[in-house]
């Protein structure tokens, strides 16, 4: 959809207004038309979800509004197939469960599977009928309870718990790498004398390298798209293709722009929400990917950051947005278009997959992997066989 932006009018606009004015963001107005009052309104709402703030209601802000219409306890909720149940009021009552020891993955606001069960557990224990949906009777057991685990964090030691399970090596992993934008979306674009550099491009390119470290260290690789798609492939369908591949990895590539060319730096990105829950697995990779960038090329530290954009939120594996630049600093473009940066960067990345499956008291410094003898190991392996 195209977004709606300051200066349009008609239903849609009275449509956002509305929302924004059952969640006080915006008092109550007529008219339709999306004026300065509407945009900020807009802005606090893309703030206090963890979208990106533009002050525009394109496709992702549009179904977040949507979902906000609804608050935990105005409807029964349940495991609907195959349309389930999204909203604001799934996502509370995942976020409460969470903070209650339950295991839901991630507060994604979808009411699927894993969620039902949690639900029935949670009503196995109370002594209601595990039915796994959510009505009157659940939601009065559910104000009458406090947490249920008290210190910790229940989800970072269940989720800590499965990759300590699963063993230090990459061998046999499955990664999905996102380059981002492609097709119709080339992202920033940046003209440079004769030359213009475009972010798809560029960041197939580092995609490309990465896939190449990643299949000489054992793991099993997969691109969402190739140097020259017809269409740019929407979020939701990179985060179903991460999924319906079984990954444990997902790694988004982009690089960033600002108006100001003296912005630079690199930045990371994972799943999490206003109300601080977050994927904990994906909290540590982005940190990882960032001290290791950051360690090995000199980019500017712009740190990481939580966010509940669709490509994090309904990826189920540990997943990371890089912003690996800025392409309209001169500084930062000078440095993604040298292909030896660009092997540094991707180096940095391997370094941070490896680590992420080591255990935390096996840790080892940032910037000491060396990456080379990842290949030595499997190729070691290999004449073994």
């Amino acid at each position: 959809m195209r977004p709606i932006r300051p200066g349009d009018r008609g239903p849609a606009v009275t449509e956002i207004r509305t929302v924004l004015t059952g969640l006080e963001l915006l008092p109550p107005a007529i008219g339709d038309e999306f004026d300065v009052a509407t945009e900020r309104a807009v802005r606090a709402f893309q703030q206090s979800r963890g979208l990106s703030v533009d002050g525009r209601v394109g496709a992702e802000t549009w179904r977040a509004l949507d979902a906000a219409r609804w608050r935990l306890g105005a409807r029964t909720l349940y495991h609907a197939v195959p349309e389930p149940f999204t909203g604001e009021d799934v996502r509370s009552l995942q976020e409460r469960l969470l903070e209650m020891g339950y295991d839901v993955g991630h507060a994604d606001a979808i009411y699927g599977v894993r969620t039902a069960r949690a639900v029935a557990q949670f009503q196995r224990e109370v002594g209601l009928k595990p039915d796994g949906s959510c009505g009157p009777h659940t939601m009065g057991a559910l104000r009458r309870l406090g947490r249920k685990v008290v210190g910790g964090r229940p989800q970072w030691l269940r989720e800590s718990d499965a990759i300590r399970q699963s063993g230090p090596t990459l061998v046999g992993r499955t990664v999905v790498i996102d380059p981002g934008h492609g097709g119709t979306d080339p992202g920033v674009v940046v003209p440079d004398g004769p030359l213009r550099w475009c972010e798809a491009d560029l960041v197939h390119d580092l995609a490309s390298r990465l896939e190449g470290r990643l299949a000489a260290a054992g793991v099993r690789v997969q691109l969402t798209r190739g140097p020259t798609p017809a269409t740019c492939l929407p979020d939701t369908d990179r985060a179903q293709l991460a999924n319906s591949l079984g990954a444990d990895v997902f790694i988004s590539l982009h690089t960033d722009g600002h108006a100001n060319p003296e912005a630079d730096g690199v930045a990371t990105y994972h799943y999490g929400t206003d109300n601080g829950v977050t994927s904990a697995t994906g909290e540590r990779l982005a940190g990882l990917v960032q001290r290791e960038i950051v360690a090995r090329t000199g980019l500017r530290d712009c740190r990481t950051h939580a966010k509940a954009w669709d490509l994090l939120r309904l990826t189920r594996m540990p997943a990371v947005r890089v912003e690996v630049g800025y392409l309209t600093s001169p500084r930062d473009r000078n440095r993604l278009v040298d292909p030896r940066f660009r092997d540094k960067v991707v180096e940095a990345i391997v370094a941070a997959v490896q680590r992420m499956f080591f255990p935390i008291e096996r840790d080892v410094p940032t910037g000491s992997i060396d990456v080379s003898e990842l290949r030595k190991v499997v190729a070691a392996g290999a004449v073994m066989d």
